[in-house]
């Protein structure tokens, strides 16, 4: 590939069909994680980046050496890593005297930095502590979070979204039933952040309906908030801001309730009931010498000119 006036020119079909996965497109690919690790790191946090990883796998990427840098202070490091490997969502590990066991949970717009959060462990279970059996790799999670800082807490509102982009994986138009196989649940209790992950189990209830249990397969995450560096009001609208091509066209009297279903309205000219066709019935039939009532007037008016 060649640069002039700043534009990068492809020499090769394959340079070609690069720059055109990196092209801006109407419906996004499926958003890719980093997961990386500072220049000090314990066994706490080496492990449950490797879990979490486990939880991301096949869209994630792991860095396996040791990045001396600190997001919190200079981000360039992570912008650079974030364009190299075509990931807005990234994942940073490090363990010092003043913040031990620290996880930083972070999302990019444009290759730029938008949000970070910090978390501290606590406590931590990992995938070969509990020792149950796990998801296939790729599987879609359910995610569920209970608190009420989740509503109403500016930052947890914000924690709340970078999780959801975290963990959410593709966007899928349909489920089946056998699919809704793991559950990531979270918990915002008394300054607290409980994650838990959970194996659906799907068994015979004796009728149409199975009957739902969890199992606990890890990891499992105790976490406090620590630092936050959260986008402007501004810059998070310009992020979620979509293209006009993707905005649904309205049309004209038909509106949608608040469980989706479809409603329209019609509008008919005023109808003349005695006119109605309904439906030919033996026991409807006129009679010899039945009258109905608009002959019965008819008749009455006649008799009376007559007179």
């Amino acid at each position: 590939m060649t640069q002039r006036d700043g534009i990068v020119k492809p020499k090769t079909k394959r340079s070609k069909r690069f720059l055109q996965s990196r092209e801006a497109k109407l419906i996004e690919n499926v958003k890719n994680a980093m997961i990386m690790k500072g220049g000090n790191t314990s066994e706490t946090v080496t492990q449950a980046l490797k879990d979490i990883y486990a939880l991301k796998k096949p869209n994630a990427v792991m860095y396996k050496k040791k990045n001396i840098t600190r997001p919190f202070e200079d981000q360039t490091s992570l912008e650079f890593f974030s364009k190299k490997s075509d990931c807005s969502l990234f994942l940073f590990g490090s363990h010092n005297k003043k913040r031990p066991n620290n996880l930083v949970f972070g999302r990019m717009f444009d290759f730029h930095v938008l949000d970070m959060i910090e978390l501290g462990i606590e406590k931590f279970a990992s995938l070969q502590e509990i020792k149950k059996s796990t998801c296939p790799e790729g599987t879609k999670p359910l995610l569920v979070f209970a608190g009420e800082a989740f509503d109403t807490d500016n930052e947890y509102k914000r924690l709340r979204s970078v999780l959801t982009d975290f963990f959410r994986g593709p966007n899928v138009t349909s489920v089946r039933l056998a699919g809704l196989e793991h559950l990531l649940h979270f918990t915002a209790l008394e300054g607290k952040i409980y994650m838990r992950s959970y194996k659906v189990l799907l068994k015979k209830s004796g009728c149409r309906t199975p009957r739902i249990e969890l199992e606990e397969m890890g990891p499992s995450f105790d976490f406090t908030l620590r630092r936050t560096h959260l986008a402007s009001d501004d810059l998070c609208k310009a992020a979620h801001r979509q293209p006009k091509a993707l905005k649904p066209k309205k049309k004209k009297n038909i509106s949608h309730d608040a469980f989706g279903t479809k409603l329209g309205r019609l509008h008919m000219q005023k109808q003349n009931l005695a006119k109605l066709q309904t439906r030919k019935m033996k026991g409807l039939r006129k009679r010899k010498g039945d009258i109905v009532e608009g002959e019965e007037e008819a008749s009455l008016k006649k008799t009376k000119t007559d007179e």
